[in-house]
């Protein structure tokens, strides 16, 4: 995106006036406006030095672009997360993903040589400049783009031709392909849901689908000015902002992240100098004695209104095996999200059990999974002393060690559970932030985590192999409540007593909260 122009003014990496302006200011150095920072983070122990030459690579090794390294800075987590996210609970998926960047940043000139190629949907992956001249050849002055990471439905049909009647010009469809919020459908069954809707129900004359290759921050209201400013270098002067925009549902303590209207607001404040005016999601409804949308603000009380939010759609729905009703979605695109939702007792899952060592994680890790097996479920199980001897063999305990361990847990358990499978992971996984970030992976609404709460006077007691003793008496470094922090759940899905339940109980206990959201059947 920044070697094809889709970040414009940005034409590299932040170096560190730009980065902390981008903070404050939400632009560069030089005044102009760039609500999100796009940097380069290194490890700590990375060799890089200034002057030198750095190979850019994709994840299959193909050499993209070099840079000179010019400027190598130290960022700040907590600053960077309470300016870009404007907070810094673990829960949102971006400030628990920062977690596992790099303590410093680089930055310098770009040669690129090429950009990342893509197989599926190449028609539809059109550069900037593609898409400029695209829509000129539509005819029409004026363009309201649609980010969307989501499959369409009728009431987004209804808003796009509204949109684009409004201002007489076309619709730029441009969905984001690359990285979205975790447990969102795949870009692949996605896009097949767009087309659908481009090539039989929108006008042909004043519709352009383009795919953008954009990972999602969800960063709520700097992100909706972030898409705008990026959809003017498409070609689009109005863009439509939903309510939420950009938003990663709620926090730690169950309240949105952002208001309705945050980013709404954000974006007409800046709007004349993007040049890009705001289109608002007006919410609509569906008249069934019409047979036709509307918007809330104009029902009267003697309306028939039916309306299906997208969690119920999931819900009450697609999990459930139901079809979609026409009036809500077309058949076509019914059928698609059927192949892709499986029912909910069949979905993935991962249950991260935590809690101190000798909690009992172990022993109610395996009653669970010969519960679930008996339930007829498919079951991986991710012990953490196992792991460490095969997965993460050479791994130590320092505070870096154990978050890679945790992570590796993470990745085989986020496949598990992308591939249909219950992975239990029975793991002491001391830092909240790595088990947010775990959680991020699997997907929020895929991932159990279940507090083992025994005190750890009991679990000293049970310790028969004296680590605890050992730890006290200064032989081991990094142990767990003794010379290294635990950083308990703060709102986990389960919390199991103080030790004084069996494992039995407790493995059942696990057993029915399964039962309860639907990933086993009763």
């Amino acid at each position: 995106l920044m070697a094809t122009g889709a970040f414009s003014p940005l034409n590299t990496f932040l170096g560190q006036a730009d980065h902390e302006s981008v903070l404050e200011r939400m632009r560069l150095a030089g005044g102009q406006l760039f609500p999100i920072p796009i940097t380069l983070p290194v490890p700590k122990d990375s060799p890089i030095k200034l002057d030198s030459d750095v190979a850019l690579r994709d994840q299959r090794n193909e050499l993209l672009a070099v840079m000179t390294v010019t400027e190598v800075y130290p960022w700040d987590r907590e600053l960077t997360a309470r300016h870009v996210c404007g907070t810094n609970d673990p829960r949102h998926p971006l400030v628990a993903e920062m977690q596992g960047w790099g303590p410093r940043n680089i930055s310098g000139p770009l040669r690129v040589l090429s950009t990342p190629v893509h197989h599926d949907f190449t028609e539809l992956r059109l550069t900037p400049a593609q898409t400029r001249e695209r829509l000129k050849a539509l005819g029409h002055a004026n363009v309201v783009a649609f980010q969307t990471r989501n499959p369409l439905h009728r009431v987004h049909e209804e808003m796009l031709r509204r949109a684009a009647t409004s201002i007489d010009g076309t619709i730029l469809l441009h969905p984001a392909v690359g990285m979205t919020k975790p447990g969102d459908v795949d870009h692949y069954s996605r896009v097949r849901t767009y087309r659908v809707i481009a090539d039989k129900y929108l006008p042909a004359d004043r519709t352009l689908l383009s795919l953008i290759p954009l990972a999602m921050r969800m960063a709520g209201p700097r992100e909706a000015l972030w898409h705008a400013l990026i959809r003017r270098n498409f070609g689009a002067n109005h863009f439509i902002v939903g309510r939420d925009h950009a938003g990663p549902g709620a926090d730690s303590k169950g309240k949105p992240f952002y208001g309705p209207d945050e980013a709404r607001q954000l974006v007409e404040e800046h709007q004349d100098e993007l040049g890009v005016k705001v289109v608002p999601f007006t919410e609509m409804v569906y008249l069934a004695d019409e047979e036709r949308y509307e918007e809330r603000s104009r029902v009267t009380p003697t309306d028939r209104v039916l309306s299906i939010s997208g969690t119920e759609a999931r819900a009450d729905y697609l999990e459930r095996g139901r079809p979609l009703p026409a009036w809500f979605t077309r058949p076509e695109v019914s059928a698609i999200l059927a192949e892709t939702y499986l029912p909910r007792q069949r979905q993935g899952v991962c249950v991260w059990l935590t809690g101190l060592s000798c909690a009992g994680k172990s022993t109610i890790a395996e009653i669970l999974t010969t519960l679930l097996l008996a339930a007829g479920r498919r079951v991986t199980l991710l012990d953490g002393d196992v792991v460490r001897q095969t997965l993460s063999h050479g791994l130590g305990f320092s505070n870096e060690d154990r978050d890679r361990n945790i992570r590796r847990i993470g990745y085989v358990a986020a496949e598990v559970v992308r591939h249909g499978g219950v992975a239990i992971c029975a793991a002491i996984s001391p830092y909240r932030a790595t088990r947010d970030e775990v959680r991020g992976l699997a997907g929020p609404g895929n991932f159990v985590e279940v507090f083992v709460n025994t005190p750890l006077a009991v679990c000293e007691a049970r310790d028969t192999k004296g680590l605890y003793a050992q730890a006290r008496r200064g032989e081991l470094s990094n142990f767990t409540d003794v010379n290294d922090p635990y950083e308990p759940p703060l709102d986990p899905e389960l919390a199991l007593g103080d030790g004084s339940s069996s494992a039995d109980e407790n493995a059942r206990s696990i057993m029915n909260k399964l039962v309860q959201l639907g990933f086993v059947e009763e």
